[in-house]
This record gives C-alpha cells, sequence and structure tokens, in this order.
C-alpha cells in the first residue's frame, strides 16, 4: 500500500472544509444554494474520511451529493453567482460519482487508490472515465475563472471565492485520482 495512501481521505477533507469556510465567510456574495453545496460536499469529505471511504457510506453520500448539486443551482439563473453555484455543483456531481464508483469493486475509497486503484474492469467502470474527465473538467474550470473570465467580485470576497475554488479543485482531485 502507498504510505501516502492513508492521508488522502483526510486531505480531501481539509480541502473540503476549507473551501467551505472560505465559501461561508463571504456570507452575501454566496447564496444559500452555493452555501449548502459547500457545507454538504465539507461534511461528505469528512464522513468518507472518518469511515475509511465504505461503499454502502459512499453510496448514501453519493445520493446526497446528487441532491445537493441540484439544489446547487436551483434559482441562479442569469445572478451574478450562477457560474460558482455551477462549479458548485460540478464539484458535487464529481465527488458522487467517485463515490458511487466504489461500489463497482466493493471495496472503499480508501482501499481501492481511488480510481487509479483498480482499473476499468469494475461493474461501474464507465464512472471511472466520467469521473476522470469531470476531475479534469473542475481543475480546467477553475483555472479559466480565475485567470481567463473577468471577476464579478473584488477584494477580500473575490480572495474568498478564490480560495474556495482552488480549495474545491484539490480536494475533488485528490478524492477521483487518489493519491
Amino acid at each position: 500500500m502507498d504510505p501516502l495512501l492513508p492521508a488522502a481521505p483526510w486531505l480531501m477533507a481539509l480541502a473540503a472544509v476549507v473551501s467551505a469556510a472560505a465559501c461561508v465567510a463571504a456570507w452575501r456574495a454566496v447564496p444559500w444554494q452555493g452555501r449548502q453545496s459547500a457545507l454538504i460536499m465539507a461534511a461528505a469529505m469528512i464522513v468518507i474520511a472518518a469511515t475509511a471511504g465504505d461503499a454502502m457510506v459512499g453510496l448514501a453520500l453519493g445520493i446526497v451529493l446528487l441532491v445537493s448539486a441540484m439544489l446547487g443551482t436551483a434559482g441562479v439563473r442569469g445572478t451574478p453567482a450562477a457560474a460558482t453555484c455551477c462549479h458548485r455543483a460540478l464539484v458535487s456531481l464529481v465527488m458522487a460519482i467517485c463515490s458511487f464508483e466504489s461500489l463497482s469493486t466493493g471495496e472503499s475509497l480508501a482501499e481501492a487508490g481511488g480510481h487509479g486503484g483498480h482499473g476499468l474492469d469494475g461493474l461501474l467502470s464507465a464512472l471511472v472515465i466520467v469521473g476522470v474527465i469531470g476531475v479534469i473538467g473542475v481543475v480546467l474550470w477553475t483555472v479559466v475563472s480565475e485567470w481567463v473570465l473577468v471577476p464579478v467580485h473584488q477584494g477580500r470576497t473575490a480572495r474568498l471565492l478564490t480560495v474556495e475554488s482552488w480549495a474545491m479543485a484539490a480536494g475533488v482531485t485528490v478524492m477521483c485520482l487518489g493519491l
């Protein structure tokens, strides 16, 4: 077993907690839909880390993350927060996919070593590909939103949302690629 693997669940949980704290600290700039997504993601990652990524826990958390992603975009179309809420929803979906993927082998996320630990032979192996594509999408979205697009917020709020965005990208990368 890789010596870094036992720390991976706690690293993703730490990234999710940092992301949620930054989101909550930017309170008025983030609608309730975004805050609930960030808080649900953090809670889910802590539960995965605490339960060593048990497959049945992954199933339940995957469902919770899917519902959170759907709620995360409800009613935000056309608002300045729409892009960041969609980014959070994408991260929730990728985390849900990674949670569901652990069911394909019956192994926990920690035992399987993320997606890299068991190849493409599981029952839900298509989720591996979707999860990796999702991780790439989240990271690319983060890069583009930070360095290409004109920022919606300025000052402290912009810094908090940048921290949130990068922490989400780091957390989902650690979760799905299993450092």
